[in-house]
């Protein structure tokens, strides 16, 4: 899969779809400001998000297509996308940086419910001074709701275009974990472990590698969020490492979990206990059931291995144009799961103090049942040597 980029008929789908979600949940329209919302919507894409200096904004209204209130500097390029309304302004202008612009639009759309959502709960974040967002509501005639849940509903559900980007990336990144114990070798660093998985990703054409966490020790890792680091693997070590990389925008996110020359029958016992709950948690996941019942058929197969309860929280969540999105997979969390949802599966157990280990693979729901986008990991873990 080579084509990047998406027609113009699947940003009307994604339109008409969130036009009626929105009319449901009484909404006029969704300021969105960050940049997978505005990915979503319009198809625009930017390395300059790493600034921070100027805002960004785009109107999805109830009827129509979006409406983009963009800096001068990002005119030319939104123009190119299928938004037809892209209106800018000379940024930075830290005194009224857009927002009378962005006022203006906003007022000058059709009214029904005199509302307006925004980015302003679950997992989401307004990507503008917080200041400026409060001026704004003095400027509208319209009263700002937290627009997420409307979000959220939009993207949780994927398109056939989406799920095919992350199954592509899914692929890229297990072929790539698979050849590692290749060319990694007792005695090379974390750091070096990233570095050869890091090249061999994006020589197999992955856009950018975001997340790539790399965590190593004796018989299991102390965490899974942060690393490389530049110890040394040795002789009974396990070597954890985690990719978010991407492919036209969209992620995959799963782990890997490496011997070092020999391990204990321990560890190799807990590995096989946390693969066969990913078993249980897959076959769950189909439609009807809920994140919660994901949950509770992993769960009761770690409790029923022998280890009461789990230090990771949640056991996976969704996963798209995010690392992570919602749902989580958690007790409590009732969403249901629908077709075109694309999960990731996460078992993950502390078994002996400062020694862990999880497991992850990427899935999407199906009518069929659920369907494996990443290449299932071996049921034995593989050995560097």
């Amino acid at each position: 899969m080579k084509k990047r980029g998406f027609k113009v008929s699947e940003f009307e789908m994604r339109m008409a779809r969130a036009q009626e979600i929105m009319h449901r949940r009484n909404l006029d329209a969704i300021l969105v400001t960050t940049p997978q919302n505005i990915r979503y919507f319009t198809g625009f894409d930017s390395q300059f998000w790493e600034s921070p200096t100027r805002p960004w904004f785009v109107v999805v209204p109830g009827e129509g297509k979006p409406i983009a209130v963009v800096p001068e500097i990002g005119a030319r390029e939104m123009e190119r996308t299928w938004v037809e309304d892209v209106r800018s302004w000379p940024s930075p202008i830290p005194e009224d940086d857009g927002i009378s612009l962005l006022s203006d639009v906003v007022n000058s759309l059709a009214t029904k419910f005199n509302t307006i959502g925004a980015e302003l709960g679950r997992e989401m974040t307004l990507r503008m001074p917080v200041n400026d967002f409060l001026k704004l509501r003095t400027f509208i005639n319209r009263q700002i709701l937290d627009g997420s849940p409307a979000l959220w509903e939009m993207r949780m559900v994927k398109t056939e275009s989406e799920i095919q980007r992350i199954e592509h990336i899914c692929k890229l990144a297990s072929e790539s974990y698979q050849d590692l114990p290749k060319y990694l070798n007792i005695g090379e660093t974390e750091r070096d472990a990233v570095r050869k998985l890091r090249i061999d990703l994006i020589k197999r054409g992955a856009d950018s590698i975001p997340f790539l966490p790399a965590v190593s020790g004796q018989g299991g890792v102390s965490q899974i969020v942060c690393g490389p680091s530049d110890r040394k693997l040795e002789n009974g070590d396990i070597l954890f490492m985690d990719t978010g990389s991407t492919y036209d925008g969209y992620f995959c996110d799963f782990d890997r979990n490496f011997a070092i020359g020999k391990i204990s029958d321990e560890a190799m016992k807990v590995h096989d206990l946390l693969w066969t709950a990913t078993e249980s948690g897959i076959a769950a996941s189909v439609p009807g059931m809920t994140t919660e019942d994901v949950w509770f058929a992993m769960n009761r197969v770690i409790e029923e291995g022998g280890v009461k309860g789990n230090n990771a929280g949640r056991l996976g969540h969704g996963v798209g144009l995010q690392l992570t999105e919602p749902p989580s997979h958690r007790p409590g969390d009732k969403t249901k799961l629908v077709p075109n949802m694309v999960i990731t599966i996460e078992p993950g157990l502390e078994y002996l103090p400062g020694k862990m280990l999880v497991h992850e693979e990427n899935i999407v729901v199906t009518e069929d049942g659920p369907k494996l986008l990443t290449i299932r990991a071996p049921r034995e873990m593989p050995i560097i040597t």
